[in-house]
């Protein structure tokens, strides 16, 4: 039996027709898995309005021990890879701005807004160490946020001392010294996905002060021998950060998530 033009046409066009297909649905896997992938590893991606809007009423639905655990465990957030944990030592009650933020860095957030502030500070195992992280809900809209992080990232924001979060010292506590002399490493990471702020600020538990402070990316990073460095105060401060976003971020997805009963 053989084909004519007509058959052969029919098959062949039949042929590019399945393979089209074929590649829609790799395509249609991979930007799906690309979507997937980004809230897995936390990337500052668009969550969509849904996702956006869940994060506005955390400060006040959601428990403070889920956003602030009484213990955090980091594993292989410490220098080497080495496993860390946290153990809170005071929460800040929920509040305004109102001076939270060096002068600086409150008027480079000026133009997202103040919901609320929420604050909690830390100590390591060893309590050497001392962190205040903090959790910054804006009054922002998706455009706002990206606006902001595109300055951060462009003009190198994060890396200025000048713009470093203030700790939160709690009396009677090991972070009772923990002033603005004592801060030694910062990180701060502006969200696109949820209208907050992030940032942690560490410093050693002992109280003393602190002549040139260093950002955590910096203090990181392999060869560095400042103090921040070699003591792993780097690691304290990112680290823990990028725990409580960890949980922030799952916190706003399952309430993303959630259909009406």
């Amino acid at each position: 039996m053989t084909f004519g033009e007509s058959d052969l046409f029919r098959e062949r066009r039949r042929g590019r027709a399945v393979v089209a297909g074929v590649c829609l649905v790799l395509g249609l896997g991979l930007i799906g898995g690309a979507v997937a992938g980004s809230w897995i590893a936390g990337e500052h991606g668009d969550g969509g309005p849904q996702g956006f809007a869940a994060a506005v009423p955390a400060w006040h639905s959601v428990p403070i021990d889920q956003l602030f655990p009484p213990v955090v465990r980091g594993a292989g957030d410490g220098p080497g890879g080495a496993d860390r944990t946290w153990t809170r030592v005071a929460v800040a009650p929920d509040s305004g701005c109102a001076d939270a933020f060096d002068p600086l860095l409150e008027k480079v957030l000026a133009g997202v807004g103040c919901r609320r502030l929420l604050r909690a500070t830390y100590t390591d195992a060893t309590q050497s160490y001392v962190t205040t992280v903090g959790l910054l809900f804006t009054r922002a809209d998706p455009a706002a946020m990206s606006a902001l992080a595109t300055r951060f990232r462009t003009q190198h924001l994060a890396e200025r001392p000048d713009l470093m979060p203030r700790p939160y010292a709690a009396e009677n506590t090991l972070a009772a010294g923990f002033g603005d002399d004592q801060r030694a490493t910062w990180t701060i990471s502006v969200r696109t996905d949820t209208p907050v702020v992030v940032y942690a600020v560490s410093g050693w538990a002992d109280g003393r002060g602190v002549d040139t402070p260093q950002p955590a990316a910096d203090a990181v990073r392999s060869g560095a021998t400042t103090p921040q460095a070699q003591s792993g105060l780097g690691n304290e401060a990112r680290g823990l950060s990028e725990q409580i976003e960890r949980r922030l971020r799952q916190t706003v997805g399952e309430s993303a998530t959630k259909r009406p009963s």
